[in-house]
């Protein structure tokens, strides 16, 4: 979610349970647009907040002139006080998926690889290291993880330009009322995986511009998704069901999208048997 329009989009997904005191949004006024002017960074994005059994990780992005470049990320325990994260590699990715519960709240906590994966454990005791893998490597892992598979926007909210960076459509208007209440109106913000595969026949109807990123109306499992209009049919919301706390919200014929996360970092494994 844009800080600078944090309150009303907040409010806009308040009917999942959603939301910050009054204090921390204040909070969150004051320093991310201090965070944005120290780290340079062109946007910032509240991502949200991840519980832990100690403290609660509030989360913020910043992002440069390519939207689609890798972002950096920053946590707080008061919204006022930021720490840079350490970019996620894909090791860090594939430890922290097979790491189960809630999170501690604690960043120096350490996880024992020893007990999740004997491999893994084994190459860093040949390398020199601890075993170990820390909670903030895991909050990095988590983040990653969520924004890969239910960070998603708009239709034509974003182009792609010949280069091959991504910025804001200045043209977008938003989603007309019955679009929006569509799944294939809202793509995943990062990387394509299924695009790749569709055929010459398929793409055909594509604009390369602004279809360049995979759908919603394909995932797996099916039914993964909820889409719902709130605020007397003026708001449509989606939330996932996969990652339980995803929100996101759009306001047809407007510029006013976005999503936020709140929830214990957990992956919803279940999915499959409840539908």
């Amino acid at each position: 979610m844009e800080a600078q329009s944090l309150p009303a989009a907040l409010a806009l997904v308040a009917g999942g349970g959603a939301g910050l005191s009054p204090e921390r949004r204040a909070a969150l006024g004051a320093s991310l647009p201090l965070v944005q002017r120290d780290y340079r960074f062109e946007r910032v994005w509240f991502w949200g907040c991840i519980q832990g059994l100690r403290g609660a990780y509030y989360i913020a992005e910043g992002l440069g002139p390519d939207r689609a470049a890798p972002r950096s990320r920053l946590y707080s325990f008061n919204c006022l006080d930021w720490s840079l994260l350490t970019p996620a590699t894909e090791e860090m990715l594939a430890l922290a998926e097979q790491l189960k519960g809630h999170f501690q709240g604690d960043p120096s906590f350490e996880y024992s690889l020893a007990e999740i994966n004997a491999e893994a454990a084994a190459r860093l005791v040949q390398s020199g290291k601890e075993p170990v893998i820390k909670e903030e490597d895991r909050l990095v892992a988590t983040i990653e993880q969520i924004d890969r598979a239910v960070g998603i926007v708009p239709r034509g909210a974003f182009v792609k330009t010949p280069l091959g960076s991504v910025h804001e459509n200045r043209y977008f208007e938003g989603l007309s009322l019955v679009e929006a209440k569509k799944l294939r109106s809202y793509f995943h913000f990062t990387e394509p995986a299924n695009l790749k595969n569709k055929t010459l026949l398929e793409k055909a109807d594509l604009d390369p511009s602004t279809d360049f990123l995979d759908s919603l109306e394909h995932d797996i499992p099916r039914g993964s998704w909820s889409i719902q209009l709130e605020k007397g049919g003026n708001v449509v919301v989606l939330r996932s069901l996969l990652w339980l706390g995803l929100t996101f919200y759009h306001v047809p014929m407007t510029k006013q999208f976005g999503y936020v996360y709140f929830g214990t970092g957990e992956k919803n494994l279940d999915l499959p048997f409840m539908l």
